[in-house]
């Protein structure tokens, strides 16, 4: 493997189509997240929030993906960043034993390195990858994204900000991930680009919101406040949180 674990990522080979085409029954779904530490975690919230409130978001959006992704009722990971050594670490042990989840750590490098390292293992059974930016991310949604990597090489989830929360890979992971300008505008467009160089077209999940900055946050409350009017709450654990904040009304 290089030094920054490019070589995990395989480059479509003669073959290859037919390993993607392959039919995953269960695929595993991994949630990408990283221990709520204050001042490291959220820190474009934590200006407005404060370091511990901004954290207890964190978690509360850590738990609110766990919580439905552990509906689907497949085979669930927890990919951590944790502060130290993730075997001992109390945060993501007690959340593994609470929602029956294996634990593995998503190691060092950039964003595509660490995406890469934790899909390869599981790729050619079927696997998706999400973060934990989109809490009021429907249920049906996730339902969708488990249609399409039955049927797709790759599947991405947009977001608004020209990102994505999703990833899903069945069969070999192709080297999509050089060369992204991880955080801009971009990244949706710069990825498709790169799997199409490939002769790979992804299909798309519905298209969602993350939650990374002020606006964002507000957007989310207006719009949690209006589900609750409904009588439906996404993410309570969001929303205990921003009630608490004095951010939703409840």
């Amino acid at each position: 493997m290089s030094a920054d674990g490019r070589s995990l990522a395989r480059t479509p080979k003669p073959g290859w189509r037919e390993l993607s085409n392959r039919t995953a029954r269960r695929p595993t779904v991994i949630v990408f997240t990283r221990e709520p530490v204050p001042g490291s975690t959220k820190t474009r919230l934590a200006g407005r929030l404060g370091a511990s409130n901004a954290a207890s978001l964190a978690d509360a959006f850590t738990r609110d993906a766990l919580e439905k992704v552990h509906g689907l009722r497949l085979p669930l990971v927890i990919a951590a960043s944790a502060s130290g050594c993730l075997r001992d670490n109390r945060y993501f042990g007690l959340l593994a034993r609470r929602f029956d989840a294996s634990l593995i750590d998503q190691g060092l490098g950039n964003l595509g390195t660490r995406m890469v390292r934790v899909l390869a293992p599981f790729a050619l059974d079927g696997v998706l990858l999400i973060g934990t930016d989109t809490p009021s991310l429907p249920n049906s949604a996730l339902r969708r994204a488990v249609a399409l990597i039955r049927h797709n090489h790759v599947v991405l989830g947009p977001t608004l900000d020209g990102g994505y929360f999703l990833v899903g890979i069945n069969g070999v992971v192709p080297d999509i991930f050089r060369g992204i300008r991880w955080g801009g505008a971009r990244v949706l467009q710069q990825t498709i680009e790169r799997l199409v160089s490939f002769g790979i077209r992804p299909a798309l999940a519905p298209t969602w919101y993350d939650v990374d900055r002020w606006s964002d946050l507000i957007l989310l409350a207006e719009h949690l406040g209006r589900l609750g009017q409904r009588g439906g709450v996404r993410c309570p654990a969001t929303a205990r949180v921003l009630a608490r904040l004095g951010l939703l009304q409840v």
